[in-house]
């Protein structure tokens, strides 16, 4: 396997009101426009005036480019495709945990008991747009789910984990001993939310985005 993905795409945009404003108040802050100094006023139509310019820049030349993506597939790489792609997704899951900046709404059924909304909030606020205490905290929780699952699907036996000792056999006609298994009801709690990790990717893969 190889792949090759460029950078997406830049588009020309003129941001120095917006970049002030930020500074002056955060990113959520703002006054009414109404409340703006006139130099901020004037600093937003300098920045329009700017963009506007940018814009046909953007239409010659920026907006007709195309992302570069190139990706060869050999044979091999799907006699197992499952464990071909974990070590892939995996890492891309680790960044995008270290940089994201918001959460999507996730199925309080999915996480557990602690984290949903509690019965007091949704009475009070469920349906005005207000994300109660624990949203975030949902979405971290779940994201921890999918990376233990590709970590486990990057171990080769992590089956190992609940194996007893290596029992040589006593039948001649046998070559080889085998594993006793010492914690089977461990071994099929670890499959189940390795399983569980592999759903939650597949219902929140278009969330997957910073």
């Amino acid at each position: 396997m190889k792949i090759k993905i460029g950078k997406y795409p830049n588009r020309l945009i003129c941001r120095v009101h917006t970049h002030y404003m930020d500074r002056k108040y955060g990113y959520v802050d703002w006054p009414e426009p109404e409340q703006q100094t006139r130099f901020q006023r004037s600093l937003e139509l300098f920045e329009d005036a700017v963009q506007s310019v940018y814009n046909v820049f953007n239409w010659i030349w920026f907006d007709r480019r195309k992302q570069k993506v190139k990706v060869r597939i050999d044979r091999q790489d799907t006699w197992s495709m499952d464990s071909t792609l974990a070590p892939i997704i995996l890492p891309m899951l680790v960044q995008l945990k270290e940089t994201k900046h918001g959460a999507p709404n996730v199925d309080p059924k999915d996480v557990p008991k602690e984290l949903r909304p509690t019965t007091k909030w949704k009475k009070a606020y469920e349906g005005d747009g207000t994300t109660d205490p624990k949203f975030f905290e949902r979405w971290d929780w779940v994201m921890d789910e999918m990376i233990w699952a590709f970590e486990q699907k990057c171990r080769d036996h992590w089956e190992e984990d609940y194996y007893g000792p290596y029992i040589e056999s006593k039948d001649k006609r046998e070559l080889f001993g085998r594993f006793e298994w010492i914690d089977d009801e461990g071994r099929k709690k670890h499959q189940e939310r390795m399983s569980n990790g592999f759903r939650l990717f597949g219902k929140y893969y278009e969330a997957l985005w910073d």
